[in-house]
């Protein structure tokens, strides 16, 4: 027997101008995102909405995508001595932070590669802090892709920056599953992040990604002193693009950057943002990155999870600590999510 979703509005509420009677039609029954109007106006939504909020996302999160959880590992072939100036990032070698410049070998790679394959990950990441991949460093990663599909059943996805035509050519050869590039935040707001480089050549990047036939992953940090606005901005710039993979951070003030001294983000106004996200890209896979666990919690997590995520990154992050992976992988099975096994992603 199929059931239809509730859409009347709770006591006291227009069910016409209620932003959320009108998600439950346009969303979870049609399928339809919100606009960046109507992503603002559930980031607006009081606290004593939240509940309501998150378990509406998550039944869209169920319809459209399923219950299955995409896990995935990260690391980084080149750490620090980046030459730009993304003022969260304290692999910039612009900054007083304490990230030092380093490289990791093939084996190390493979290891780790192997270590994330046991979590049940189905993704693994290769991460270079660099505006863009020198002759060197696209060939170190073609050698360690190759190394580890030789002992390794895993997609590879990079994030290597800003690429050329011939780079991105290049990976799509090397048979690369995803690209990550990252937005970061709106447009408007672009300029008080990076000042290096603009919005408009990461966009670049991503279109000619996409046309190589590689997946897009594309998202970027909430509370970086962005208004709600521009929170809505940025969630309807990336449903313009229609990524496969929106991974959402959020920021983990990181000493000796620009944004040190910002106060991390308050755990009702991320987790609005985390559901708002999910009505703007009712079926895309959203993942849960960065910042979590300062921002969040253990708590925060399971709403996060039962309020439109449906994928996550195991263990640590490029420069700060993340829950251990047992954890979070006990979290799921608590929840009865399975993890996404890998001829699904295929």
């Amino acid at each position: 027997m199929t059931t239809t979703a509730d859409t009347t509005a709770p006591a006291g509420i227009d069910a016409v101008d209620d932003i959320l009677a009108v998600a439950r039609e346009q969303v979870l029954e049609k399928g339809e995102g919100l606009s960046r109007d109507q992503v603002l106006s559930v980031l607006q939504l009081g606290d004593d909405r939240l509940t309501e909020l998150l378990q509406l996302a998550h039944d869209v999160r169920m319809r459209w995508c399923g219950p299955e959880v995409e896990v995935e590992g990260i690391i980084s072939l080149k750490t620090g001595g980046c030459p730009e100036d993304c003022h969260f990032c304290s692999q910039s070698g612009l900054f007083a932070s304490p990230v030092r410049s380093a490289w990791i070998d093939i084996p190390s790679l493979v290891e780790a590669a192997k270590q994330t394959a046991k979590t049940g990950a189905t993704e693994f990441c290769i991460v270079a802090a660099v505006r863009g991949p020198d002759k060197r460093l696209m060939t170190q990663v073609a050698a360690g892709i190759e190394a580890i599909r030789n002992e390794v059943d895993i997609q590879i996805a990079c994030s290597l920056g800003m690429l050329t035509q011939e780079q991105v050519d290049e990976l799509a050869a090397m048979g690369v599953h995803r690209y990550n590039h990252n937005l970061e935040t709106a447009r408007s707001h672009f300029p008080n992040v990076v000042t290096t480089h603009t919005w408009e050549e990461r966009w670049g990047t991503l279109k000619m990604v996409r046309e190589a036939g590689m997946e897009v992953c594309c998202g970027g940090i909430l509370g970086m002193g962005e208004s709600l606005e521009q929170r809505a901005e940025f969630a309807a710039d990336l449903a313009s693009l229609e990524p496969d993979e929106v991974p959402l951070n959020f920021l983990n003030p990181r000493p000796g950057t620009p944004f040190g001294d910002l106060d991390v983000l308050p755990a009702s106004e991320a987790l609005k943002s985390v559901a708002a996200f999910r009505l703007a890209l009712p079926r895309t896979i959203l993942r849960f990155a960065g910042g979590r666990e300062i921002t969040l919690g253990d708590l925060g997590a399971k709403q996060g999870i039962l309020g439109g995520i449906n994928a996550v990154i195991v263990g640590n992050y490029l420069t700060t600590l993340g829950r251990p992976a047992e954890d979070d992988l006990d979290l799921l099975d608590d929840l009865s999510m399975p993890i996404k096994a890998l001829n699904d992603t295929l």
